[in-house]
């Protein structure tokens, strides 16, 4: 599965933590886009999507959230709690998020900037956009 979580460098001293992230580097990729989701209440989930092409790095840098990967053969759940825990995901990759803490900020990185032509918002389109792009 196109997905990898990456345990962030924090520095700091007395005065309190950083964590620096550099495109390229820290995010394997050019950054077109950041964005960041708060204040979803209990109970509610979003995602239910996947992309052809977008390649995104999600970290809650406040709270906790679970995420739901699912490449079409196999699903992962991994659960966000912590600010210097990140999550690759690669084009291709069925996410949806869920048990959202009340404090849980949310911040994604991009590769692209938004295009609604890139996503695959329904599961069975998701699945046959994968059957027709795999290599026999």
């Amino acid at each position: 599965m196109n997905i990898h979580t990456k345990t962030l460098r924090i520095r700091g001293d007395e005065r309190g933590s950083l964590i620096a992230l550099e495109a390229e580097q820290d995010i394997p990729f050019a950054i077109a886009r950041v964005y960041y989701i708060f204040g979803t209440k209990q109970g509610v989930e979003r995602g239910f999507h996947a992309h052809k092409a977008l390649q995104q790095v999600a970290v809650a840098v406040r709270g906790s959230c679970t995420m739901l990967f699912d490449d079409g053969h196999e699903k992962t759940e991994i659960v966000l709690d912590a600010p210097d825990k990140g999550v690759y995901i690669g084009p291709k990759i069925w996410r949806e998020m869920n048990n959202f803490s009340e404090d849980c900020v949310l911040l994604v990185f991009a590769d692209q900037h938004y295009d609604e032509a890139d996503y695959l918002r329904n599961y069975d389109e998701f699945l046959a956009y994968l059957r027709a792009t795999e290599k026999p």
